[in-house]
C-alpha cells in the first residue's frame, strides 16, 4: 500500500503542503530525486525498472502523485509513466486532461492519482473505468482503497482493506491543521504521522518481500518554489534529507 497526505489550499505561504509514503517490493530498484526533465524542469524520485515515478513536480507548481488501486486489473503500461508524462503538463487542469485521453489509448493497472496545482485538485479513480472528484480546499488522505473516507473493499484482501481505510481516517483526524499553525510545521507534524506505526501507515512486510522503501514531504508554492525533504529508506528509520536538485 501506499500512503498520500496532502494539504491544499490550507496555507497561505504553500498551496500544496503534501507528506507521501511509498510502499513496494523490497528488492525492486529505485533513484531518489532528480532533476528528471528540463522543459518543464521536472524533479522526481525514478523507478529505476520500468523508468517511471510515483511521485513528482514541475516549474509549473504541479504536482502528480499516485498509489496501486487494490482491484484487480492487469496493466500493459507502466502507471509510473503516466505520472512522468503528466508532469510535463503547465497546470492541474491539463494534465487531467492528459490523463482522460490516457487511459482510453493505454492499458494500466488499477491506480488512484492526484494532480494538484494552486487552482485544482483532482483526483482520479482508475479501476477499468475513471472516476474523476475535485478536492475542496482542506487536507485530504489516499490509500489504495480510496480518499476521504469513500473506501471499498478490495475482493480476497478484505480485512488488509478494512485495516486501511480506518488508518487513513485516524491519519486524517490526526492532521486536521491547528490555529496559527504555518505549512511547515503541518508538514513536520505529518512527517511524524507517516513515521509511527500507530498509524499503520510506515509498512514492515519482511516476509512478503514488501514495505514502506521511501518517504517525500513537499511544500510547493504557486510560483514554482519548492522544499521538497526526502528519506530514502522506511521514514521510521531514515532520516529525511533536502532533496539533491541542483
Amino acid at each position: 500500500m501506499c500512503t498520500l497526505v496532502l494539504a491544499w489550499q490550507v496555507f497561505e505561504d504553500a498551496p500544496i503542503a503534501v507528506a507521501a509514503n511509498r510502499d513496494e517490493l523490497l528488492d525492486r530498484p529505485s533513484e531518489p530525486p532528480s532533476v528528471v526533465g528540463e522543459a518543464p524542469r521536472v524533479v522526481a524520485p525514478r523507478d529505476a525498472e520500468a523508468g517511471g515515478t510515483w511521485f513528482g513536480y514541475n516549474e509549473h507548481g504541479l504536482l502528480v502523485a499516485i498509489t496501486n488501486r487494490w482491484v484487480d486489473l492487469e496493466g500493459e503500461r507502466s502507471r509510473g509513466l503516466l505520472v512522468r508524462d503528466a508532469l510535463d503538463h503547465e497546470s492541474a487542469e491539463a494534465a487531467a486532461r492528459f490523463v482522460e485521453q490516457s487511459v482510453e489509448e493505454a492499458e494500466y493497472a488499477g491506480f488512484n492519482l492526484l494532480v494538484a496545482d494552486a487552482s485544482a485538485a483532482i483526483f482520479f479513480e482508475w479501476h477499468g473505468q475513471l472516476r474523476v472528484r475535485n478536492f475542496a480546499q482542506g487536507v485530504h488522505v489516499v490509500v489504495n482503497v480510496g480518499a476521504d473516507g469513500t473506501f471499498f473493499v478490495p475482493e480476497g484482501r478484505e480485512e488488509a482493506g478494512e485495516e486501511q481505510a480506518v488508518n487513513a481516517l485516524r491519519v486524517d483526524e490526526a492532521l486536521q491543521p491547528e490555529p496559527g499553525e504555518a505549512a511547515d510545521e503541518w508538514l513536520e507534524r505529518a512527517a511524524s504521522v507517516v513515521r509511527d506505526h500507530e498509524y499503520g501507515v510506515c509498512v514492515h512486510r519482511e516476509d512478503l518481500n514488501f514495505g514502506t522503501r521511501s518517504s517525500s514531504l513537499l511544500l510547493l508554492g504557486d510560483d514554482g518554489t519548492a522544499v521538497y525533504r526526502y528519506a530514502d529508506g522506511p521514514p521510521c528509520e531514515t532520516a529525511y534529507e533536502p532533496a539533491d536538485v541542483t
